[in-house]
């Protein structure tokens, strides 16, 4: 669905009322994302298993399988059995495409008006660094089919205090510098059409 037609919508928050769905859906990312994609081609996942298996098969030198444990068949098999590999937070696919985007939600406290400084001191926003890693870079688009170089294959949605929090976003700005588009800062009584704009407007085009 293209972003004028879905202006012409109706503003599914608006309807719903401050006390109604919207609003109890304002700070659930998946809530939004259900609700707005309602008649769309997108549809949004919970934790997708696209990425369950990722590291089972890797293949690793005869010298570094000469210096590590390596247990038997049946034993490796069980280690396995949840899955050697990463679970995003989402997932929006575009039904007709089948491209994906995975996406990642992180909750951290921060430096705002009447706390010291420390109170930025989680580490929740680095533990997403690991997306930028070549071989999750190379599976996220091999997987996702999303091959646009101006477009990372992921987008991090951030929430709580740490949207205020003035060194981390210096910090995450630098960290997307040039990809400022793959993150949102989803700040305190935003709501959930911010958003959804941003999704419309910066992200949507790269699974087409």
């Amino acid at each position: 669905m293209a972003r004028h037609e879905l202006q012409e919508r109706s503003n599914w928050q608006t309807e719903s009322g401050p006390g109604g769905k919207a609003g109890k859906a304002e700070q659930n990312l998946y809530s939004v994302f259900r609700e707005a994609f309602r008649g769309t081609d997108y549809i949004i996942s919970d934790h997708p298993t696209n990425l369950k298996h990722l590291y089972e098969n890797v293949q690793l030198s005869p010298e570094t399988l000469a210096q590590i444990y390596n247990p038997d068949e049946e034993t490796m098999r069980h280690a396995q059995s949840r899955g050697w590999g990463i679970s995003p937070d989402f997932a929006i696919t575009n039904i007709k495409t089948g491209k994906i985007l995975f996406g990642e939600i992180k909750r951290q406290d921060g430096w705002v008006e009447g706390k010291d400084p420390s109170a930025g001191r989680g580490n929740a926003h680095e533990r997403m660094c690991k997306l930028f890693t070549p071989g999750l870079l190379h599976a996220y688009r091999k997987i996702g089919g999303i091959t646009d170089p101006n477009i990372l294959p992921f987008w991090v949605v951030l929430e709580g205090d740490i949207t205020r929090d003035p060194k981390r976003n210096r910090e995450i700005a630098f960290w997307f510098d040039g990809y400022e588009k793959n993150y949102f800062m989803w700040r305190p009584g935003m709501g959930g059409q911010p958003l959804v704009d941003h999704f419309y407007k910066y992200l949507c085009k790269a699974l087409d």
